[in-house]
């Protein structure tokens, strides 16, 4: 598929960023993704996983800031990694009104809930923190539509697959995207609780 079909504010940013066209492994994730499929997408560094899911992320949120609870949350390994993410997020949201928010350990929780209760679209999070927020109240997830995990491999290799489990449980139907760079028995494992009708997209 090409870039054609997304909205157009973010065909603007592509095009500002001089992105074309869609590498090998996008071209294949995007219409999952599009498409509103569970899928776990398997790539080595530099294949484009971040941006295809970003995409995808603000294309389904049609680029627009919507009530007050988040409606895509993707997890990461630590707060560097989020505040890198939100970062990739704005070169695509910077002409939406779109709310992105960065919860990590090392920041005062209960300005944390504050801010989130004042409105937030999409949430990076890591493990804990938002295991701490969401059995505190200071987040709701009712409104979810994708809940991703980038760099997951990280995520299940330093046992953070019960605080992954712990939200999941709580959460109503929605999508679900593992990122990777490589499959594992445990992130395989999470077919049985969360994707048992998951795709692999894998070069």
């Amino acid at each position: 598929m090409s870039f054609k079909k997304f909205h157009p504010l973010l065909k603007e940013a592509l095009q500002d960023q001089n992105m074309e066209a869609p590498l090998p492994f996008q071209k294949e994730i995007l219409p999952k993704l599009k498409g509103g499929m569970d899928v776990y997408g398997v790539a080595p560094e530099g294949s484009g996983k971040t941006t295809a899911l970003i995409l995808a992320i603000v294309h389904k949120l049609k680029a627009e800031a919507f009530e007050d609870s988040p409606r895509a949350l993707i997890m990461v390994k630590d707060k560097e990694a989020a505040l890198h993410l939100k970062d990739q997020f704005e070169m695509f949201t910077n002409e939406t009104d779109l709310r992105v928010y960065c919860a990590y350990d090392e920041y005062d929780l209960e300005k944390q809930k504050n801010e989130i209760y004042v409105g937030v679209d999409i949430v990076i999070a890591t493990p804990k923190r938002l295991n701490k927020l969401y059995f505190l109240n200071g987040i709701h997830l009712g409104q979810l539509q994708i809940f991703a995990m980038e760099d997951a491999e990280f995520l299940m290799r330093n046992n953070y697959q019960n605080d992954v489990l712990r939200v999941v449980d709580s959460l109503k139907k929605c999508q679900y995207v593992i990122l990777t760079e490589k499959m594992s028995p445990k992130l395989k494992s999470l077919q049985e609780n969360m994707m048992s009708n998951a795709h692999i997209v894998k070069v």
